[in-house]
C-alpha cells in the first residue's frame, strides 16, 4: 500500500507523513513511487498514531514559541536594567564622590577603541584638501566615548555602580608592510585609546544632602 495514497485517503500532508513514518519503527519499502507498507498493516491505526503525534507536535512547538518568547522578554528587560544602571553610573578621575561612601572595590578595569584614519594623498604639509585635525579630534573623541562605554559595562559585569580614577591611554601606529617589489606600503594610521579605572560600589550617605 502506497503512504501517498494513504496520504490522499486521510487528508495528511505526504511531504510531512512519509519522514515520520521513517522514524516510527515501522516497516516499509523504498521504491521509484515512493514508500509503501505492508497491506496488512491497520491503516486507521495508522492514522491514529500518526495525528497524536502531530498533536504532540503542535503541543511542543508552543511551548518552544513560549519558552523562546519568554527568554526574550528577559533578555530585553535585563538589557534594560543595563542601559539605565549604565547610564546612571558614576565615574570620576578622583577617588571619591561627595555625598557617596564606597563600599565595595572590585579592582582594575579598562575599555579600549580604536580607529584607523588615512593618510594624506599629498605629505603633511602641502596639497591637503580636507581638515586633518578635526578629523583626528572627531575620530579621537568618538573612541573616547566608546571606551568609556566599555569601561561602564566592565563595572557592571562585576556589580558595580561606580569607577574612581579614570584615565585614558592613547597609542599611535604607523602600520606599514612589505610590497611584492620590494618597496613599502604605508598603511592607515590607526589610533587607539584605553580607558582606565577601578570598578567600586558606592552608597549615598544617609545624611547628605540634609541641612
Amino acid at each position: 500500500m502506497k503512504t501517498r495514497d494513504i496520504a490522499k485517503n486521510h487528508q495528511l500532508d505526504p511531504a510531512a507523513f512519509d519522514p515520520w513514518l521513517k522514524q516510527s519503527g515501522l516497516q516499509y519499502k523504498s521504491g521509484i513511487t515512493g514508500l509503501s507498507i505492508e497491506d496488512s498493516v491497520d491503516v486507521v491505526e495508522l492514522v491514529g498514531h500518526y495525528n497524536q503525534y502531530l498533536t504532540q507536535e503542535k503541543v511542543r512547538i508552543a511551548q518552544e514559541q513560549e519558552r523562546r518568547a519568554l527568554e526574550q522578554a528577559n533578555a530585553e528587560q535585563a538589557d534594560l536594567v543595563k542601559q539605565q544602571a549604565v547610564a546612571s553610573m558614576l565615574i570620576s578621575s578622583g577617588f571619591n564622590f561627595e555625598g557617596y561612601t564606597i563600599t565595595k572595590y572590585s579592582g582594575y578595569i579598562s575599555g579600549d577603541d580604536a580607529v584607523s584614519m588615512d593618510r594624506p594623498s599629498h605629505g603633511w604639509l602641502g596639497g591637503v584638501n580636507k581638515d586633518v585635525g578635526a578629523d583626528l579630534l572627531s575620530g579621537l573623541a568618538h573612541i573616547r566615548r566608546n571606551a568609556l562605554t566599555e569601561l561602564k559595562d566592565a563595572a557592571y559585569a562585576l556589580g558595580c555602580n561606580a569607577v574612581i580614577g579614570v584615565d585614558f591611554d592613547y597609542l599611535t601606529l604607523d602600520p606599514e608592510t612589505a610590497t611584492s617589489s620590494g618597496g613599502t606600503f604605508h598603511l592607515p594610521f590607526l589610533f587607539a585609546v584605553t580607558a582606565n579605572g577601578n570598578a567600586v560600589v558606592i552608597e549615598k550617605n544617609e545624611h547628605a544632602g540634609q541641612a
